[in-house]
């Protein structure tokens, strides 16, 4: 048996020129452009989860009722009953929210679509220490510029006939302050 030889150069250029390849494969699309149909159906089925309700909490239920619970999860309901909302309740609380049972579930429902929780399950338990941070936001203390010294000398020449004390501090703090903003 010979082995056959390698077409020459010019042999291959006849080649190439005469055969057609095959044409390059298309990219696959993009995952999301054919999982979004796919998701719309399941989030028309099912409709949102705890997450929703946990990143919307306070908007749903108030400031009030949001210091004291925090939703847990969603149990689905059997045979097209609705589900359950189980929320945890900083201990004593619980009989506040438990008189407030029909209020937040009307509130999450409105959140979720008509008929979405049928009740609530309270269980007692601390919350998360990241709620509690959430609910008292922490006033930024900044040190305001001082006023320039022309400002400055002509508060105190306009103050300068009233008694020392405390009196006179504080409005010497309430001119330096509207002469800031002026």
């Amino acid at each position: 048996m010979s082995r056959r030889s390698l077409p020459s150069t010019q042999d291959a250029i006849m080649i190439l020129a005469t055969k057609r390849t095959r044409p390059a494969r298309r990219p696959p699309p993009p995952a999301g452009r054919m999982l979004s149909s796919t998701l719309k159906a399941l989030d028309a089925k099912f409709g949102q989860g705890p997450q929703a309700l946990q990143a919307r909490w306070r908007e749903i239920v108030g400031e009030q009722i949001a210091r004291r619970c925090e939703p847990v999860k969603v149990i689905k309901g059997r045979q097209g009953q609705p589900s359950t909302l189980e929320i945890r309740v900083d201990g004593p609380a619980a009989a506040l929210i438990q008189h407030q049972a029909n209020e937040i579930v009307s509130r999450v429902n409105l959140f979720l679509g008509t008929g979405a929780i049928g009740r609530l399950r309270i269980v007692q338990g601390p919350l998360r220490p990241v709620a509690a941070a959430a609910a008292a936001p922490r006033p930024q203390n900044r040190r305001a510029a001082p006023l320039d010294a022309a400002k400055e000398a002509e508060l105190k020449h306009s103050l300068a006939d009233a008694p020392d004390g405390p009196l006179k501090k504080a409005l010497e703090e309430l001119g330096r302050n509207i002469l800031r903003k002026g």
